[in-house]
């Protein structure tokens, strides 16, 4: 596909283009990829999700940690009660097979699976059979150029994450994001580019979709798993910061912790590694982007983009 021709998206479009879509197991452009409006997912969130990025590499294009996604979209799906009605193997290969057919060198990649039309009950079982689809879109950096330049901003949302008796936040469930939602049109409206969740407890949960961490003094810290979602990202910075030689320790925080902290920074699929200037009108550290956070963000926008053959196993190439 040419470059005139490839569908793009940016921040700004008014309408996301995917071009071509695997819908139920056919590509379809992405016009025609339409779902009844009384599908069970639009009325009750009953969908499940994953996030993943390819990035363009010297061997092509390769998808970050492929295998991982996939494992993690069928763990929601057994939280949910869906039946797939496909394997992990063949949305590994629909995920290749899209990014393909819309010829992208680099793009961010939405498996998504949801509950049907047949019935509109509160319980989608059993006659809900889970429905499934693949988009991919072109997609720049998550909080834009500025913020991984300058360090992006947070506010403290006044809308704490669920605990885990609520809501099942180990899951990637479509639902579950209103609290994300809520939180993160919070913070924009006050003009910051992300908010920071805190537990029922008032411990740090994370970002609106990324995972915390912070550094003081040689130790780098990263909020532990409670009720946050088992990041893919944060896995992979926490391997790829020992490598380099850093203490890695996990931890409970309160957001007073993190105004003292010398640098601080998020992680996730969309926002890869962004580091965070201020939190809560407070500078964090000089107020600027930290040293050692560019440094991990060198380190694994190398890892990838495939340029550190030492993570090699971790990229799916499209051939």
């Amino acid at each position: 596909m040419s470059t005139e021709t490839k569908p793009k998206s940016v921040g700004g479009d008014s309408k996301m283009k995917a071009g071509l879509i695997w819908f139920n197991g056919q590509l379809v452009p992405q016009e025609e990829a339409k779902v009844s409006v009384l599908t069970h997912a639009l009325h009750y969130g009953t969908s499940i999700f994953e996030g993943i990025r390819a990035y363009e590499t010297p061997k092509g294009p390769a998808i970050f940690r492929l295998h991982e996604h996939t494992e993690r979209l069928f763990h929601s799906a057994k939280v949910m009660m869906f039946e797939m009605p496909y394997t992990s193997e063949q949305i590994n290969q629909a995920i290749v097979e899209v990014i393909r057919a819309n010829g992208y060198k680099s793009c961010y990649i939405r498996p998504l699976a949801w509950m049907g039309a047949n019935t509109l009950g509160v319980n989608p079982l059993p006659n809900n059979p889970a429905e499934v689809m693949i988009a991919a879109w072109e997609w720049g950096t998550y909080l834009g150029d500025e913020a991984v330049r300058k360090g992006a901003r947070l506010i403290t949302s006044s809308w704490a994450r669920f605990p885990a008796n609520v809501m099942p936040g180990k899951a990637k469930v479509g639902g579950n994001y209103v609290n994300s939602a809520l939180a993160r049109v919070e913070a924009q409206q006050a003009g910051a580019d992300e908010a920071l969740l805190l537990d029922k407890e008032g411990f740090v949960a994370e970002g609106s979709g990324e995972n915390i961490f912070f550094l003081r003094g040689n130790t780098l810290y990263v909020i532990e798993h409670s009720v946050n979602l088992m990041g893919i990202t944060r896995d992979s910075v926490i391997t790829i910061a020992r490598d380099l030689g850093y203490e890695v320790r996990e931890v409970r925080a309160t957001r007073d912790q993190l105004y003292m902290a010398d640098e601080m920074f998020m992680v996730g699929t969309a926002a890869e590694v962004t580091p965070i200037s201020y939190l809560d009108h407070r500078a964090i550290g000089t107020g600027k982007a930290g040293e050692h956070t560019m440094k991990l963000r060198a380190a694994y926008m190398d890892v990838v983009q495939g340029k550190n053959p030492k993570y090699e196993a971790w990229l799916t190439y499209v051939k």
